[in-house]
């Protein structure tokens, strides 16, 4: 009964959004304003619908009800209970129903939002955010309902993919979710916006709250699933520029480029033309990387679907929502045109610079990813787009941003002057000197990483020393994302650019050089887990303890994986990985990766900054009056 009641909220929660989306326009139509106020109870009752059809998914789950089709294929009783719980978003059916409850929730959170937003504005973006819901809904009770039965019902199931029984699948997919997700309630008051032209300061104020919850949210899921690649996949690496990994990346430089540009309407006004299409472009680049994974347009460990009738449903979604978003601000956009003009020379023309080229950089992404799509869907022939495109088109791009990312925060807001902020300049260069001088040892891509890191710490250095009598929360966490930005180019300059291999076949008790140190091969022995069959490696390390990585032989599914075996300090990552046992000797690859760990770190600062950042939004004491 628990699957039917689940497959019942789900029916419920798209009738609810179809309420919630046609009662704004009836209340219109019928001239009775008080339809309109079932809108927010239809956003909460909704919210609790798919919450209750989510858990019920769990449910079965975690109970192994093979009755169910999708339990069935991704799941069996022998694997850990964890694995068990997040295989209920390891597939098409159940990560789309993930995805749906969080838009419903963002819709129900929003109903109570109320700092400074006129009920009418409320209204109308519950109103848009009905109609994605529906949307999205329809999708799923059409082509992917996750509560179809098997009758009769197997006694055992497939299982689940190996690759995707690592605890970075628990919490990687619903973070990355709530990010991607989140950048929906920016697009309903975008939409909300162009609707009747008008905006303001309560307008900025959600926009920037909701699009910092979803920034944050999309920078630790980004970060997770990079970790889950290094530490998962055995190739050392922790960004491929993979067609999906790019469609969460899209998201994320929008985002960050809508929270610095929704800042200009919350001071004096401007740019709402310019945030309201940020908003925009966001979500529709949410809804790319869905059909991206949905579709079967790829091959990838991140691709659930191959079905061409959900990749046509999800691609029809895309343009209705977005063709009609963008047609809607060519004929009202005009309406939202800023009165306020920015110095060139100036903190907010520096803000707005950067959201220029962060958006320059998402769209050099976008091609990257997308031409080889269109190439061979046209006839073109097969087009391979790697890390040298992204990496000579889109490093570039940022470069400037994290310059103007270092001297922006020190400029005035006003017209300033070279000759006021020279002595700054000088400080910043400096720093960016001594950086790009230790970087110069190994190459001249370390110079600029080392160089640009070092000029960002100073610039943030500067800028708090500037402000330490006007000390805020938002700028306590600005300086604390910009720092986190800086410590993570540390980590990728490092671990790129300063990173020795050594690959050889050894028997045991040989051994390979490497950066200084000895890894030996001391033994290799047969070691049983819970749901798998490890043959596992032992390697000592000149001066450090041993490292044990494994390869895992899986029966259901039948699969084999390999297991990194990381140990992590301060300085670096020492990485090893082992290959097939065989008379000859067994295959050892080592890497030596000397400040990687800085990215992870620099990713937590960076999520800090944003929190801290949104506290600054939420008042700490109710207003009186």
């Amino acid at each position: 009964m628990t699957v039917e009641a689940g497959l019942f909220a789900l029916i419920l929660a798209a009738m609810l959004a179809l309420l919630q989306a046609l009662a704004l326009p009836a209340a219109h139509l019928l001239r009775r304003p008080g339809i309109a106020g079932a809108i927010p109870a239809a956003a909460a009752a909704q919210a609790l619908a798919m919450l209750a059809a989510m858990a019920a998914l769990i449910h079965a789950f975690v109970v192994s009800d093979f009755s169910v089709r999708v339990v069935y294929e991704n799941s069996h009783t022998a694997k850990p209970m964890l694995y068990k719980v997040a295989a209920a978003w390891g597939h098409h059916e159940g990560s789309l129903l993930l995805w749906a409850t969080l838009l419903s929730l963002f819709g129900g959170l929003t109903a109570f939002w109320r700092q400074g937003l006129p009920a009418a504005m409320r209204l109308r973006v519950l109103a848009v955010q009905g109609i994605l819901s529906f949307g999205v809904l329809a999708f799923v009770v059409i082509t992917s309902n996750p509560f179809d039965r098997l009758i009769p019902a197997p006694m055992e199931g497939r299982g689940l993919n190996p690759l995707l029984q690592d605890p970075g699948l628990a919490f990687h997919p619903p973070l990355l979710y709530v990010g991607s997700v989140g950048v929906s309630v920016a697009f309903a008051f975008a939409i909300a916006a162009l609707w009747r032209g008008e905006l303001g300061p309560g307008w900025a104020r959600a926009v920037r709250f909701w699009t910092l919850i979803a920034w944050i949210f999309l920078t630790v899921g980004i970060s997770l699933g990079s970790a889950w690649a290094y530490a998962e996949l055995g190739w050392g690496g922790w960004w491929f520029w993979d067609p999906v990994e790019n469609s969460a990346l899209m998201p994320w430089l929008t985002a960050t480029a809508l929270v610095h540009a929704v800042r200009g309407i919350e001071k004096k006004g401007g740019l709402e033309g310019w945030v309201v299409l940020l908003a925009i472009l966001g979500f529709g680049f949410s809804l790319l990387g869905m059909f991206l994974v949905r579709s079967g347009v790829l091959t990838s460990v991140h691709a659930f679907a191959a079905d061409p009738l959900r990749g046509v449903f999800i691609l029809g979604l895309f343009a209705a929502i977005e063709g009609g978003a963008l047609t809607l601000y060519a004929l009202r956009g005009h309406r939202l045109a800023g009165r306020v003009a920015f110095a060139p020379f100036s903190r907010d023309g520096a803000l707005l610079l950067n959201t220029v080229l962060l958006t320059v950089a998402c769209g050099v992404v976008l091609f990257g990813t997308v031409y080889p799509l269109l190439a061979e869907s046209l006839g073109l022939g097969r087009i391979s787009v790697g890390a040298p495109f992204f990496d000579a088109t889109v490093l570039p791009l940022m470069a400037p941003v994290v310059a103007l990312m270092a001297l922006g925060p020190l400029m005035t807001g006003g017209r300033d002057s070279l000759k006021r902020l020279a002595p700054s300049i000088g400080i910043v260069a400096a720093c960016g000197g001594v950086g790009a001088g230790l970087g110069l040892i190994w190459s001249g891509a370390a110079a600029a990483g080392f160089g640009l890191a070092a000029a960002a710490c100073g610039g943030v250095g500067l800028a708090l020393w500037n402000a330490r009598r006007r000390w805020t929360r938002r700028r306590t966490g600005m300086a604390f994302a910009h720092l986190g930005l800086a410590v993570a180019l540390v980590g990728i300059t490092g671990g790129s650019q300063m990173a020795a291999e050594a690959i050889a076949r050894l028997p045991v008790g040989g051994a390979v050089e490497l950066a200084g140190r000895s890894f030996g091969l001391v033994e290799v022995r047969e070691v049983p887990g819970p749901n798998y069959i490890a043959m596992r490696g032992t390697i000592s390390v000149t001066g450090a303890p041993d490292l044990t990585p494994e390869i895992r032989r899986y029966e259901t599914p039948p699969q084999t994986t390999t297991e990194a075996a990381i140990r992590s300090t301060l300085g670096g990552d020492t990485y090893a990985v082992i290959g097939d046992p065989s008379p000859d000797g067994t295959v050892v690859r080592v890497f030596v990766k000397p400040l990687l760990p800085w990215l992870w770190a620099g990713s937590a600062l960076m999520a800090m900054g944003g929190a801290l950042a949104l506290a600054s939004g939420i008042p700490l004491t109710r207003r009186r009056g």
